[in-house]
């Protein structure tokens, strides 16, 4: 009887520390969520820090991420390149972490034919930095509109309270990574 009972005790013991090492996953998403949160309303100035030669139009442009329309559940991130205003990134919560999708609109509005792709955290990430393997609807847009070379993406999120956000893309080959200010927002 006493040798089932710390077996018992035994098992509990391993389920809690199993529960608790699965909820650190999501504590560090929720820290990272929040993050995201604590920039609603500001707008930010970045520049481009990586030098792929595809990028050159990019870092010649003005470079104005605005965190908005917020919520514990999700955060939308307007990206725009010099004028043009197409590009919003939108991270929400999921029951197995965070989903980071790219919403592409043409100037009327009008969704552009690459359009919501992304992808899910695979991972629990750290509260600075979650990444976001591109998903099966992504790769199957992608295949269907000529751009295949897009099916290994992936896009990663940084927050440096007080200092840096980052928004990054590696593929084999590719690696785009843009960087902005968190010390001095911006008007417009």
């Amino acid at each position: 009887m006493k040798i089932a009972s710390l077996l018992a005790a035994a098992a509990l013991a391993s389920l809690s520390s199993a529960g608790a090492a699965a909820a650190a996953p999501a504590r560090e998403q929720d820290v990272f969520l929040a993050r995201l949160n604590a920039l609603c309303g500001q707008r930010f100035e970045g520049r481009v820090v990586t030098t792929d030669a595809a990028d050159a139009r990019f870092a010649s442009e003005r470079l104005i991420m605005h965190v908005r329309d917020c919520s514990p559940d999700e955060v939308r991130i307007p990206f725009a390149v010099g004028e043009d205003r197409s590009r919003t990134w939108v991270v929400t919560r999921t029951d197995a972490g965070l989903r980071l999708k790219h919403d592409h609109r043409h100037e009327d509005g009008t969704t552009d034919v690459l359009h919501w792709y992304g992808g899910d955290t695979t991972s629990g990430g750290t509260a600075e930095r979650q990444d976001f393997p591109v998903d099966a609807e992504s790769i199957a847009l992608f295949n269907a509109n000529d751009a295949a070379v897009s099916t290994t993406n992936v896009w990663a999120m940084e927050v440096h309270p007080d200092r840096m956000f980052a928004y990054e893309l590696r593929r084999p080959n590719r690696h785009f990574r843009v960087e902005f200010d968190l010390t001095k927002p911006v008007a417009e």
